[in-house]
């Protein structure tokens, strides 16, 4: 039989541009109740843009909440109701300013599950084409090549720390190893 809680009531604690939060009493599977804070997010779309060199694009861009600059793969947030892929093509194109004519989907993983609702969505965009980047008024980032087997590395080592890029880096690594991403 699945585990469950069920939401009795819920509080809006904060509604900002792109989380809202919520305080929930909820009752147990014994019955009792309990309390849980949750942020409520409309999740994101991340890609690794592969080349003909077997390099993949990353940016360094800073990162406020932990005061310091991450390497990323290019990504953002999805708009309410919005399709993965769509937000996908569209961060390819502002952050890398790259169209890739061959899109497969890396599937989704939940990056904080104890008290956020995000998803975040990985596809692997290949045949890309240059169309220069765009990015938004209060976005900047660098725009960077590594080869594959390297991103791998520092995702071993430590060095990349960002959880989508981690998780895009290891499972393309991964895919390519088997014969099954070629």
């Amino acid at each position: 039989m699945p585990h469950f809680e069920q939401s009795l009531f819920s509080q809006t604690l904060f509604e900002g541009r792109v989380i809202r939060v919520t305080l929930d009493k909820v009752r147990l599977e014994n019955g009792r109740t309990s309390t849980r804070e949750v942020v409520h997010h409309h999740g994101g779309a991340g890609i690794i843009a592969l080349n003909e060199k077997d390099e993949i694009y990353l940016v360094r861009q800073y990162r406020y909440a932990l005061d310091k600059e991450l390497i990323e793969i290019p990504a953002g947030k999805l708009e309410s109701g919005e399709d993965p892929l769509k937000a996908a093509q569209r961060e390819l194109s502002e952050e890398a300013g790259l169209h890739a004519s061959s899109w497969a989907d890396l599937g989704s993983f939940i990056p904080t599950c104890g008290y956020c609702s995000e998803v975040i969505y990985l596809y692997v965009a290949r045949n890309l084409s240059p169309i220069g980047q765009h990015l938004d008024e209060d976005e900047f980032l660098s725009l960077f090549t590594l080869p594959l087997k390297q991103a791998y590395e520092m995702v071993l080592s430590g060095e990349i720390t960002d959880g989508k890029t981690i998780a895009a880096v290891l499972k393309v690594y991964a895919l390519r190893k088997e014969g099954k991403l070629l």
